[in-house]
């Protein structure tokens, strides 16, 4: 569908030679939530707060290099050959969410072990802030005209996404020609998780169980989302994102049947005891 619309400034603010994007400052509105979120949530489980914004401390910058490192590798034919500086040359763009998720796992940990915390306490207590973090993130991808799908046709246009805010629909004008606005689907999607996690908690399930279902309902939208996208990393004639998301949901679905027909966990999300008396009924 051609179009012609006028796009939001990318910049936030000016100070002389210094630019800050709209992305950064989304990005950082995100992190700060979910930090936000995260520590009055420990402290209600009687952790000390501080371990959360300590934890995000060591995770970011390690997430950030993971994402591009991820990156990077499956788009080894663009920098093989290329200065060293151009593989770290983030601000270039290229990162990718799966590579900082294995960097903040391996992080946590990490973490988990030198301060003597259950990993999964910790997975828990993060993971509707993390959910939350990438459905705001995904605003500073609008803001880039990045993330973006396939061209849309008129009819598609008639038929659901005129109804959407112009401020949107104008941001997907790109050279022209009118674009899915997928970053929106994988926004709302990451939304409704975000409030399906929060529900699960209050049944109080085993402790890991919050995790796991992170994993599994963000990937079961970002597999849908991903074939959507043109911007997408290949393994192969595959797409990455979707190879993932698969052996991320069957993982962690088994994972979860696993440890409760093995009784490997003894404590529940508020750190309560199993009672195993009731579980043998």
């Amino acid at each position: 569908m051609v179009c012609e619309a006028e796009q939001l400034n990318r910049v936030f603010f000016q100070l002389g030679p210094i630019s800050v994007y709209w992305y950064g400052v989304i990005i950082a509105t995100g992190l700060f939530l979910g930090l936000y979120l995260a520590t009055k949530e420990a402290d209600r489980l009687g952790l000390n707060k501080d371990l959360m914004v300590d934890l995000i401390v060591f995770a970011t910058p390690i997430s950030i290099i993971f994402a591009r490192i991820y990156y990077v590798i499956f788009e080894w034919d663009m920098y093989r050959g290329a200065p060293l500086w151009k593989m770290i040359a983030i601000w270039e763009g290229g990162i990718a969410i799966h590579g900082a998720l294995i960097g903040a796992v391996l992080t946590a940990i990490v973490f988990a072990k030198i301060k003597k915390v259950p990993f999964w306490q910790l997975a828990d207590i993060a993971a509707p802030s993390l959910i939350l973090g990438q459905a705001i993130g995904r605003w500073g991808n609008f803001m880039n005209q990045e993330a973006h799908g396939g061209s849309m046709s008129e009819a598609a246009y008639n038929n659901f996404h005129q109804y959407l805010p112009d401020f949107i629909m104008n941001q997907m004008c790109i050279d022209g020609v009118m674009y899915y606005p997928t970053f929106l689907y994988e926004s709302f999607w990451n939304i409704l998780v975000f409030v399906l996690l929060i529900l699960l908690r209050k049944n109080n399930p085993l402790r890991g169980e919050v995790f796991l279902s992170y994993v599994m309902f963000y990937s079961v939208g970002r597999f849908f989302i991903e074939g959507l996208r043109t911007d997408s990393l290949y393994f192969g004639p595959i797409r990455q994102a979707q190879l993932f998301s698969v052996v991320l949901i069957v993982g962690a679905l088994a994972f979860i049947i696993i440890r409760r027909k093995m009784k490997l966990e003894e404590y529940r999300y508020d750190g309560r005891k199993v009672d195993t008396r009731r579980r043998r009924k």
